[in-house]
């Protein structure tokens, strides 16, 4: 890892699926739009949360890769849901994207989205 990650979260924290507090040392900042469930040929994929937020997610890997990235790098991720019944069943989905020890700090609101859109996720990562 070229950047340094220095979690400040609380203890009780451990169980959430992002971290609260983290201090970043990088020499690159990678900024990706926010990612939908999409196909390269513009179809909406899923008609659900946990489909179209594993199609998102999976989005957000690609779109970091054209960086050298993967969400080892991401630090901050924002994301808007139509829905915020759907956070919980959300993070689920999220939770199995970030399982290492350090999870990225995070704000999710709820938001109205264009077409079928259920969720959209903009990340930040460095390096």
């Amino acid at each position: 890892m070229a950047f340094n990650i220095i979690n400040h979260s609380s203890p009780e924290d451990a169980e959430l699926p992002y971290s609260t507090v983290l201090e970043i040392e990088c020499q690159k900042l990678i900024v990706i739009s926010g990612q939908v469930a999409e196909d390269e040929n513009d179809n909406t994929l899923g008609s659900n949360i946990t489909e179209q937020a594993e199609y998102a997610l999976k989005n957000c890997e690609t779109q970091l890769a054209k960086a050298n990235c993967t969400l080892e790098n991401v630090f901050k991720v924002n994301v808007y849901i139509r829905n915020i019944e759907d956070w919980a069943t959300f993070n689920i989905t999220y939770g199995a994207f970030f399982k290492g020890k350090t999870k990225p700090v995070r704000a999710t609101v709820q938001t109205g989205l264009l077409s079928d859109f259920l969720v959209e996720i903009e990340m930040w990562a460095a390096k």
